[in-house]
This record gives C-alpha cells, structure tokens and sequence, in this order.
C-alpha cells in the first residue's frame, strides 16, 4: 500500500472507501472501493479533507477490511441470519425473521480477544423483529494478517453458530386461573387479557381459561384438563405468594409438575414458579405479571416457544440484569432488563 497526492491519484483505482460527513445531514460513503479517480472528483475530495489516498498493494499473507468483515460474518452467522455487503470495512448482520436471537457469548469474547478485530451483538435471548440489526463486524486497520481471520474462522468452526435467530413456535397455551375472588365474581379477572395479548403477539393460540379456587384439587383438575386437550404450554396464575390460601405452588406440585423452580432473581417476578409434566411446561404466575410491562413471564417465554427447555441455571442467570427499573416509559425488550448473561 503506498500514499498519493490526491492531485496525482487520477488514474488510480481507491483501495478503501472514503466517507463523507455533513454534520446533521450525512454520513456515508463519498468513494467507493474499486472506483478510478477521475479530474473532476479532486475538489470533491479536498473538501472532505482527503489530501492523500491510499493505493492498496496487498502482499502475500494480507487481507483487506472488506473481505476480512464478511469472512468474520460469514463464519459467525447462523440459521435466520442474513448479511449486508461491506461499506466503509463493516458487515452487519440481520434477522432474516422475526423470532429468539441466540448468542455464543463467550465465543464472542473470544473473538474479540484476537487483536485489530471487533465483534459487537445485541443482547442474547430477546424477540427480534424481522430486518433487525442484529451484530456488526469489521477490522480495526485497513489491512490484518489473514492468519487472524483464519484464527476468528476456527474459533467459529468450534462454536457454530456465534449469532442465530430461533423461529418461534405457535403453542396451544391453557391459562388456569386461580383466587376464591376471581372464582365466585367478587372481582373481575385481569390476567387473562395480559396473556392472551402476550401469547398473539408471539404468535400463539390460547385454547382456554379455567376458574378455579383456592383448592389443590381443583387445580390440579383444570391442569389435567389442559394436557387431554392437547396444550403445549399451561400458565397457572395468582396464588403464588406465601399466604395460607395462596396454593397454585402446591396444586402445580400435586398435579405431577417436576418443579425447575420455585422463585427468580427478577424482580418484577420473584415468586415465579416454573416446572414440568413431561415436556410441557407449566408456568406460575404471579400478580406482577398484570401490572408490569415487562416481567420474569416475558424472559421466559419467548425461550419457551424457541423449543428451549429452561433449568435451574437458565433461571439463576437472570440474576445479573433481572431488575427492572420501572422507567416512565417502558421500552422493554430494548432494555437491560433480563439481559445481563
């Protein structure tokens, strides 16, 4: 690679892309890479500050900003991952549908262990829209050893996939509902609402809704009910706290449920209860879930639908990120809640 006067460059093909900046109009791509010089792009040049260019003679062992971002991308991306073309030495990569973005974090900071190279993501385990940017590559310098990409490639090749987008399944969900309250008409249900309106937004089917009491028995029966008719997912809500007439914990338990936990380290969302009967899951929900935007039942259940099967440890790892602020304006899932491992 070796430097001209831009007054001497004409003629001469540009090895990199030049940028433009206009502050608050624009920022982009003034030269592509690969265009010639010609007399009349001088003063457009001297405007924007480039009295020099780079004329790129690449030697063996060498790779060039473009090609290295879309071989790190290549590498790196998963099923539901599409990606753009280099500009400015960058590649990004996008969800080719709308569904559970998935991140190989430790294989992430590995890559950007190895120097002159970067590697940034969105946060693991959120829904993510179709077209969303979803990570971003490039090199540092112009040129890098191709011995680094090679090293990034294998790093990719032993942690297949890096970056992935899940698809999202449609489940039939049952919503056991629990509170002599609710039960006998003293006051109205609003759970309900909140989950059929959670559960379409992800693109699944509420079945039904059974009232029920305070009684384990009565649970149990409304579970029971739900599994002959087929729900893939079953929601059991109120009843969760320590109170005496509080026993959706119990009737869960009672109902065969191989308990994962009993309690998160979220807040809202702390006596959320999760267990199976067989593969499905039954879910315990407590009376934040009505109220809050974004809860333990949003960062559970978007995983659920991706086909994961959650443990103790999915739900211990919450922890770091798992408190909610409140913010007056709630912009959850574009947020830190939940999203700190």
């Amino acid at each position: 690679m070796k430097v001209l006067p831009v007054r001497e460059a004409v003629g001469t093909v540009l090895c990199h892309d030049v940028t433009q900046i206009i502050p608050g109009k624009f920022k982009g791509r003034a030269f592509k890479k690969g265009h010639i010089v010609r007399e009349e792009d001088i003063p457009r040049l001297l405007d924007i500050g480039k009295e020099h260019l780079y004329v790129l003679d690449l030697s063996d062992g060498m790779v060039h900003e473009n090609e290295a971002a879309v071989r790190i991308a290549k590498a790196a991306a998963g099923s539901g991952v599409t990606l753009t073309e280099p500009g400015e030495g960058k590649v990004n990569l996008i969800a080719a549908h709308t569904g559970l973005l998935k991140i190989n974090i430790e294989a992430l900071y590995e890559i950007n262990f190895v120097d002159e190279v970067m590697f940034a993501t969105l946060h693991s385990n959120q829904i993510v829209s179709k077209g969303k940017n979803i990570a971003g590559t490039r090199i540092i310098p112009l040129v890098i050893k191709d011995d680094k990409i090679r090293n990034i490639e294998e790093i990719c090749r032993n942690n297949y996939p890096i970056v992935e987008v899940k698809p999202i399944k449609c489940c039939r969900v049952g919503i056991v509902t629990t509170g002599s309250e609710v039960y006998n008409g003293r006051i109205e249900d609003r759970f309900g609402a909140v989950i059929r309106q959670k559960m379409k937004e992800l693109g699944s089917e509420v079945i039904g809704q059974k009232f029920v009491s305070d009684s384990i028995e009565m649970i149990v029966a409304a579970i029971n009910d739900f599994l002959a008719a087929g729900a893939e997912v079953i929601t059991v809500t109120g009843g969760m706290s320590v109170d005496p007439d509080d026993v959706s914990p119990a009737g869960i338990k009672a109902a065969g449920g191989d308990i994962v936990t009993y309690g998160a380290p979220t807040l809202p969302g702390a006596m959320f209860m999760l267990a199976y009967i067989g593969n499905v899951p039954i879910l315990g929900l407590p009376g934040c879930v009505m109220y809050y935007r974004a809860s333990i039942f949003d960062l559970v259940i978007a995983r659920i639908l991706a086909g994961e099967r959650l443990t103790r440890k999915d739900i211990v790892h919450l922890a770091h990120g798992g408190l909610c602020i409140n913010c007056k304006e709630c912009r959850y899932p574009d947020c830190g809640f939940g999203k700190g491992s």
